[in-house]
């Protein structure tokens, strides 16, 4: 049974920093890409990053690209998500998924608030 656990949100300043780990249980950790989504209250949940199994390759939403990095330890079964230059924008529950054998995004952890003022 494949578990994800996120942890790491909180409330932080506008231009502020935040990691958010993602931590996995079960299952084949390197097998699998990964990556973080984010919904904020009223939208829809969106993609902001993703890695391949190895980590060397990722993937970024635009609105994202050159603010966020997201790496992998797999021998620690674990996902990272680096937030720099928050805005409200940001704001947002932030939730780790795992992809499946068939790619589709099959595992997710219950999500982490982040909440950025202004």
């Amino acid at each position: 049974q494949v578990q994800l656990v996120e942890s790491g949100g909180g409330l932080v300043q506008a231009g502020g920093s935040l990691r958010l780990s993602c931590a996995a249980s079960g299952g084949t950790f390197s097998r699998y890409g990964m990556g973080w989504f984010r919904q904020a209250p009223g939208k829809e949940r969106e993609f902001v990053a993703g890695i391949s199994g190895s980590g060397g390759s990722t993937y970024y939403a635009d609105s994202v690209k050159g603010r966020f990095t997201i790496s992998r330890d797999n021998a620690k079964k674990t996902m990272y998500l680096q937030m720099n230059s928050l805005n409200s924008e940001d704001t947002a529950v932030y939730y780790c998924a795992r992809q499946g054998a068939g790619g589709d995004y099959s595992y997710w952890g219950q999500g982490t608030q982040v909440t950025v003022s202004s």
